[in-house]
């Protein structure tokens, strides 16, 4: 068959022509964004009626897991935003995907020193939290590493 009809393959890919760190950077953007969104979303977040704006005492969980406050959803709704900003370039991709991956990386370091019950919780996190952010760090860092092409090398 040819024309309109041919084999699914021979489409051509929306995606062609962009850097995958480009792609990378753009779908992790949109999920903050997304992640963003649920964090306000009674029934999705779990005790929503005790959603603080800041602070250990915020007891609403997204996902009924993941400690959240408005301070919270706020700062993934930005990380979003800058993700898709930011993937509109290689270089900007890169240094979303590397730079925010270390900052996950720092954020995971301090929810495990940080008293989870004390004032300096101000994000707030759990242990749930904690480890979201180390898989969160490693694998924005692997995205920003991995996602080369042949002409994008040194």
């Amino acid at each position: 068959m040819a024309g309109p009809m041919a084999h699914s393959r021979a489409r051509r890919n929306p995606a062609d022509g962009r850097a995958p760190v480009r792609r990378a950077a753009s779908t992790v953007g949109v999920v903050f964004l997304l992640v963003g969104v649920l964090g306000f979303v009674p029934g999705i977040t779990s005790d929503y009626a005790d959603l603080r704006l800041a602070g250990h005492q915020s007891g609403a969980e997204l996902f009924g897991v993941f400690q959240v406050s408005v301070l919270h959803n706020a700062v993934h709704l930005a990380f979003g935003a800058a993700g898709l900003a930011l993937a509109r370039t290689v270089a900007g991709a890169r240094a979303y995907l590397v730079g925010g991956g270390a900052v996950y990386l720092v954020l995971w370091l301090y929810g495990l020193v940080v008293d989870e019950r004390t004032g300096a919780n101000f994000i707030p996190v759990n242990d749930a939290d904690d480890w979201l952010h180390l898989a969160l760090g490693l694998g924005m860092i692997g995205l920003g590493l991995v996602t080369r092409r042949d002409g994008d090398r040194p």
